[in-house]
């Protein structure tokens, strides 16, 4: 296995000026010839475009998708009016904009916070706010999730600049899963909606803290560096700082916020999909019931915000039950794996996702079982 303290050093998404160049240079095919070492002639076929450049002539880009999907929906806006129109489409479109509207301000904050961490803040920093054990590191950095006032969808960006600023993985992966369920506005939304339970407040924050470190101290254990393959950023070397810092902005919203709207439309077409009786019927089943609105989170995929008051609404299952569903919510969630793998890659949201799924539900089950 690989030393802790190794492996955010050696991530291979980060990018360092000693070793761009060499990335630059080592691409398959002819090399670009510098401007200077040829004169073309009036027989000379016209070549690649240049490094500068970075379009091909005649190429597709998302600019020209989205005023063609513009246009579309412009002249077939008659039609798309009456399929709205239809009840599930309706409610369809109703989920998603709420998963969307719901989301977004915070993965806005998240970018702007990840994009500052990785310009910024100097690498010293980490070395002297952290212990330099990573095992120790792993419970100071969920407990720093208390002061980030932010969902899991901002969460999962700044992670990914805590680990290219050599932050141990295990340590950037536990406030990943302890911000956006301990933070103060989650914890008061969720006194909010159990105001006949407090002790939910306590069960919900004392299992998210425990999960988080839990599957800090597995990283350490079983994980290994080649699972996380953060995108190259040469963007934020050899920069000036402004420039670089609105390049990170714009490189993690359209990363992050592309695969969000996936999610928000898988969890929109999956909340039409899910026949309502099926929940009532599970009810009466402690620990099918537990299983379910587990299951219930991830396909929901509500923002950590607002869970509180969706599972408060959920009076027909047990407080254990509905703990769990707020428990694994901001930890794994469809939009949250969509996320994950855009940031991290695929191997990593793999194993990720269903490890921290079966511990969330694992520990919940037995927070209930000693505080509800």
């Amino acid at each position: 296995m690989v030393a802790p303290e190794r492996t955010g050093a050696a991530d291979p998404g980060t990018a360092r000026p000693d070793d761009t160049a060499p990335a630059l240079d080592a691409g398959p095919g002819p090399a670009l010839a510098a401007p200077s070492d040829r004169t073309p002639t009036n027989g000379d076929t016209p070549g690649p475009p240049s490094a500068e450049s970075g379009r091909f002539p005649g190429r597709i880009g998302s600019v020209e998708v989205l005023a063609a999907v513009l246009i579309l929906l412009i002249v077939l806006r008659q039609p798309l009016a009456g399929l709205l129109a239809t009840p599930s489409l309706a409610t369809w479109t109703t989920v998603f904009v709420s998963v969307m509207v719901q989301a977004v301000p915070f993965l806005v904050f998240g970018v702007l916070l990840s994009a500052a961490i990785a310009v910024f803040v100097p690498r010293s920093f980490w070395a002297r706010a952290l212990p330099r054990h990573p095992a120790l590191a792993v419970p100071v950095a969920s407990a720093a999730g208390v002061v980030l006032p932010g969902c899991e969808c901002g969460s999962v960006p700044i992670a990914g600049s805590l680990i290219r600023r050599g932050v141990t993985p295990a340590a950037a992966l536990a406030f990943l899963l302890a911000a956006p369920a301990i933070n103060p506005i989650v914890l008061t939304a969720t006194a909010v909606a159990f105001p006949a339970n407090p002790e939910m407040v306590v069960g919900r924050a004392v299992a998210s803290l425990v999960v988080a470190m839990v599957m800090g101290w597995l990283w350490l254990r079983l994980g290994r560096a080649d699972w996380i393959r953060l995108p190259r950023r040469p963007d934020l070397d050899d920069t000036s700082r402004a420039k670089a810092f609105w390049s990170a902005v714009r490189h993690d919203v359209v990363h992050a916020g592309g695969f969000l709207v996936i999610g928000a439309m898988a969890a929109a077409s999956i909340n039409v999909l899910v026949p309502e009786r099926w929940l009532q019927a599970l009810a009466d089943q402690p620990a099918l019931a537990i299983l379910a609105l587990a299951v219930l989170a991830v396909l929901l995929s509500i923002c950590s915000e607002a869970d509180a008051f969706v599972a408060a609404s959920l009076s027909q299952f047990s407080l254990t039950a509905r703990l769990a569903f707020l428990v694994v919510g901001p930890m794994v969630d469809l939009k949250l794996i969509a996320m994950q793998t855009g940031i991290f890659g695929r191997g990593f949201a793999a194993r990720f996702a269903p490890t921290t799924f079966v511990v969330a539900v694992v520990v919940a089950a037995v927070t209930g079982m000693v505080l509800l």
